[in-house]
């Protein structure tokens, strides 16, 4: 299945909730980046929402904008899953606490736990992208993600070939490259067995470098399966 996520990164909950009403139609996915809320809120997307929904609490340590401490980061992620969200994203590199807490939430729920990790600076080694696939494996994942910045096209290439080893190890994985080199792979990606990819709402609304507006990301496949 082909999955489009657009995420969402709005000040308010009334902004994004009509920018999501917007866009619904064209997206799969949607992300709402709690971290870029000035007052953090779940219930009403869940509420008033009926695409499948993705909370992500973006620490600034991993390139996103959340500096409270990592209790409150996690609170929100927590009742997203008590209240049904289909997805939660949680960094590779959180506290140990953090991913207790939201593994325990997730059994015998409907919600499903994206382990992150984005390297914002390079692409590394291969043996190093499937050694950090293997440690979001086995730290109980139900979806792997691996973001990395492309200087060129072997780095977007040694990103793609992780679906190999990913059905190799039989778990799900959220591939892709950020960067002018990496924009292909953005589209590559769920031809090549992804599990999704992202978008956003419009260009000047990207929540990473290379990421396509889903308007564009609409046309692009469309022309690939014409």
């Amino acid at each position: 299945m082909h999955r489009i996520c657009v995420s969402i990164a709005r000040e308010t909950v009334e902004e994004g909730l009509a920018v999501a009403e917007e866009i619904s139609p064209l997206a799969d996915v949607i992300e709402i980046r709690l971290d870029h809320l000035k007052k953090i809120a779940v219930a009403p997307f869940i509420s008033h929402l009926t695409k499948p929904l993705l909370f992500t609490n973006r620490p600034i340590w991993e390139g996103g904008g959340f500096a409270g401490d990592e209790e409150a980061r996690i609170a929100p992620l927590m009742e997203a899953v008590l209240q049904g969200a289909d997805y939660v994203d949680l960094e590779l590199k959180a506290p140990t606490s953090s991913l207790t807490a939201l593994l325990g939430a997730v059994e015998d729920s409907a919600s499903h736990l994206i382990l992150s990790w984005h390297n914002f600076q390079e692409t590394p080694t291969r043996q190093e992208l499937v050694g950090r696939l293997a440690m979001i494996q086995d730290k109980g994942a139900h979806i792997a993600k691996i973001v990395t910045m492309a200087h060129d096209c072997h780095d977007v290439l040694r990103v793609l070939h992780l679906q190999e080893e990913a059905a190799r190890m039989d778990i799900p994985l959220i591939a892709f490259c950020m960067g002018r080199p990496g924009v292909i792979s953005r589209v590559a990606t769920v031809e090549l067995g992804g599990y999704m990819t992202y978008c956003a709402v419009s260009e000047d609304e990207a929540t990473a470098p290379g990421q396509l507006s889903v308007a564009v990301l609409r046309q692009i496949n469309a022309l690939i399966k014409t």
